[in-house]
């Protein structure tokens, strides 16, 4: 009858002990699924960095660039066309006919 009491006393023991290691197994499994979710999001935001960078580099910059040489070609333009109005040639001038053309539809093909 001692046995059975040993046997039950060391059944007890491993029972708690092996509660014991599940719930710190548990928080440890808990920890690591928290730094997983960490590394993840800081993964995340390394590919939102890269792709931010690429867009720039690939299309907002070289966007950018011909916009400003429209820019600056519309401004010449515009310049051109005041111009006329000083030019002593201005009712003999050939390219304000050409453009009177072309904004009446009348342009060359």
């Amino acid at each position: 009858m001692v046995q059975i009491e040993w046997t039950s006393v060391i059944l007890g023991v491993m029972t708690l002990l092996g509660g014991c290691g599940w719930v710190i197994d548990r928080k440890k499994h808990k920890q690591e699924l928290e730094a997983l979710k960490a590394d993840v999001k800081q993964k995340e935001l390394d590919l939102s960095t890269d792709f931010v960078q690429k867009f720039r580099e690939l299309i907002s910059d070289p966007l950018e660039g011909e916009v400003e040489k429209l820019r600056n070609e519309v401004k010449e333009l515009r310049d051109a066309i005041e111009g006329i109005y000083d030019c002593p040639f201005r009712d003999d001038c050939p390219v304000r006919e050409r453009m009177q053309r072309k904004s009446r539809g009348d342009g060359e093909k």
